[in-house]
């Protein structure tokens, strides 16, 4: 038990440093009165939301971290700024840059190369359309369950000039019981899913029966379910295939959007469930995994049903 803790701690921690900094360093920009400036810059597409300004201003965070935008959204929700569902809305639409980051640190140097222009480009549109349905959802939603709220988180600051140093101490003041409450929440969950992971939970996902179902190689075998462990390795041992004609274009699409839609689930329960449960809580941060877990999901399905059409 003593080593699983070891490994939580060297696992969460990198983390929660990430977390501190983002919940603290947004919370000096808030004092200091740079988010009603920074929310103007994504206005066009709030336009077509009823979300308030103040997602906006968290979003624009967003595009550098997911967790200090959400951590935003928080400090909205307990202000009484924005009710549970623009929450679960606007931690969503916060989700959406961290493709285009994946896209470019991950997508652009590891897949490219690995499977090709054909497929790994191919595999970067999925990213791209996934994040694209995922905006709309929320559009679509916003517009019909909620009513166009008008109020501004920055109100409730001072309007006087903020020093840096009052800006900070407010900052830690803020948001110090929020952090701690995020970090026990945090190491609990991650502690679950990694005696979960120890026990064999996660390799109960049995795929030999999958290459005959949807017409793909037997050594395709190999990749997906390498696919489903760690994705990086499963495109690693599918490129030489694509390259060597071991497997067609389609072929090797087809099993990228099974290996996802066995992955997606696994990753969400093992990372995206504790960090949203510690920021959110357990009914909010469940219901946002699921829903955004569910799209991808989604997404990938229908790809998958228009492949397998074609190869047919």
């Amino acid at each position: 038990m003593l080593s699983i803790f070891l490994m939580v701690l060297d696992f969460a921690v990198p983390i929660l440093i990430m977390i501190f900094l983002g919940l603290f360093g947004t919370g000096i920009l808030i004092e200091l009165g740079f988010m009603q400036k920074f929310s103007g810059l994504v206005s066009p597409l709030f336009k077509y939301t009823n979300l308030p300004d103040t997602c906006a201003s968290a979003f624009m965070v967003s595009l550098g971290s997911t967790v200090a935008a959400n951590g935003m959204v928080v400090n909205f929700r307990d202000s009484g700024c924005i009710n549970e569902k623009e929450t679960m809305l606007c931690a969503l639409l916060n989700s959406t840059p961290a493709y285009v980051r994946e896209i470019i640190t991950y997508q652009i140097p590891i897949v490219l190369p690995a499977l090709g222009p054909v497929v790994g480009g191919f595999y970067v549109m999925v990213f791209i359309l996934t994040a694209i349905v995922k905006v709309s959802a929320v559009i679509l939603l916003s517009r019909i369950f909620l009513k166009k709220n008008r109020c501004v988180y920055a109100e409730n600051t001072s309007s006087k000039k903020v020093t840096l140093k009052d800006a900070i101490k407010r900052s830690l003041k803020r948001n110090r019981k929020l952090f701690t409450k995020i970090s026990m929440i945090y190491i609990s969950m991650t502690t679950v899913v990694f005696v979960l992971r120890e026990r064999g939970a996660f390799e109960l996902f049995n795929v030999l029966p999958l290459a005959e179902l949807f017409g793909i190689p037997p050594e395709s075998i190999v990749p997906l379910t390498s696919y489903v462990a760690s994705p990086i390795l499963g495109i690693s041992l599918l490129g030489p295939m694509i390259s060597n004609n071991g497997i067609s274009y389609i072929q090797a699409m087809i099993v990228l959007m099974l290996g996802s839609m066995f992955m997606l689930p696994i990753f969400s329960i093992r990372t995206l469930l504790p960090r949203y449960i510690s920021i959110f809580g357990s009914r909010i941060g469940i219901r946002i995994v699921v829903f955004s877990t569910g799209i991808s999901i989604f997404v990938r399905f229908c790809i998958l049903i228009i492949l397998l059409s074609i190869a047919r």
